[in-house]
């Protein structure tokens, strides 16, 4: 079984800052780590080669910079790792995104099963996964916690607000998977030496099968016209007091001097 992982690389959303200007995110000098679903992702395929054999690739689409998360994809178990990198790409939306990686997982051939993050951190769209799978003509199935794999058939659960819902389906499938559904492994000295070894092949559009006013900016219906970080709320104020009583006739006074009440 082949199966393939997407992963991104996204800004540690604790150090991103906002150009007010472009109303673009600032990334330099921003630590950038793998998007955490992604590697839930990972982690499900690695426990689906090491139960059912086969083969894991992990591809990513982005700047040069991109290889070091596949780089740490690799060390954590991956088998091969792809780079879809080339600047007629930049701008893309989802659309043209999950059009462009569609491609790739074409080019590549013989793909079993996709598995992808549920959203990446710094979009929150979770729209990437599901557009590739109909981009593939494919089955999909959305925000799942347990996958399990018998010969052809694949058995799948999906969180719901109030329980499970089980599904059946054969392959090929397109999964994308949420954090609950395991605990990502961390590298290994071993497969640290192993990533650091590896030459990551990069594709660029010109590799792919695509349409020019499909990728990037022309192939993208939706732009961002404006982002921006929320003002800071005032903080709050803790009323401390001997009792219960005391405590809220404090918080009454506050509220009249306020004009709240």
């Amino acid at each position: 079984m082949h199966i393939l992982v997407c992963v991104k690389q996204v800004p540690d959303t604790t150090e991103v800052k906002i150009d007010p200007v472009t109303n673009t995110l600032i990334r330099q000098g921003v630590p950038s780590i793998v998007n955490p679903f992604d590697k839930n992702a990972l982690e499900a395929a690695l426990q689906l080669k090491e139960k059912h054999g086969g083969s894991v690739t992990v591809i990513s689409m982005g700047p040069p910079q991109a290889k070091e998360a596949l780089k740490e994809c690799i060390a954590m178990g991956a088998d091969e790792a792809l780079l879809i990198s080339d600047r007629a790409f930049g701008g893309a939306d989802t659309l043209a995104t999950s059009y462009t990686l569609a491609a790739a997982a074409k080019k590549l051939g013989n793909v079993d099963m996709i598995i992808c993050g549920k959203q990446a951190i710094d979009g929150d769209t979770a729209q990437v996964g599901p557009e590739m799978a109909e981009h593939l003509n494919m089955v999909q199935a959305t925000c799942v916690s347990k996958i399990e794999v018998a010969g052809n058939v694949v058995r799948l659960e999906r969180e719901q607000e109030e329980g499970y819902e089980v599904l059946e389906t054969q392959l090929p499938v397109l999964i994308t998977v949420i954090k609950s559904i395991n605990e990502p492994r961390l590298p290994t000295v071993k497969g640290t030496m192993k990533a650091n070894r590896k030459e990551i092949p990069v594709w660029t559009a010109a590799d792919l099968d695509v349409k020019e006013e499909a990728i990037g900016l022309k192939g993208s219906p939706t732009q961002v016209r404006r982002i921006f970080t929320p003002g800071q709320r005032v903080q709050g104020q803790i009323i401390q007091a001997d009792t219960a009583r005391e405590a809220a006739a404090g918080l009454v006074n506050k509220l009249i001097e306020a004009k709240i009440v």
